[in-house]
């Protein structure tokens, strides 16, 4: 089995999350030491709403789902030291979720 990469996000539309208030969602066109470039991206500030991290990406996977999208950057750079996770979007779950205690496995 090949070890994962960050080049099994090329080209997928991903959630990069960060230590601060800022969540980017976008289309992983690019990677390197210093940072991600992403198209088409949903730069969301938790502070400008009332929805947690995992309740905005919850919903922005389901309108994914529906072929709908928040863009608010064309195209944005991430600085890499800024980011402690990324994901797939369509990695996300949002089944079986209830509250704010994740999806439950059985």
């Amino acid at each position: 089995m090949d070890q994962p990469s960050l080049d099994d996000f090329l080209n997928r539309r991903v959630v990069l999350d960060t230590q601060g208030p800022l969540l980017y969602i976008g289309d992983l066109i690019a990677w390197s030491e210093q940072g991600y470039w992403l198209k088409d991206a949903d730069v969301h500030d938790r502070r400008d709403g009332h929805a947690s991290k995992e309740e905005y990406t919850s919903t922005a996977r389901q309108l994914d789902r529906n072929g709908a999208r928040h863009i608010n950057r064309r195209r944005v750079f991430v600085e890499r030291h800024a980011v402690v996770s990324i994901s797939a979007l369509d990695d996300v779950v949002t089944e079986g979720l209830i509250e704010d205690h994740g999806a439950w496995v059985e």
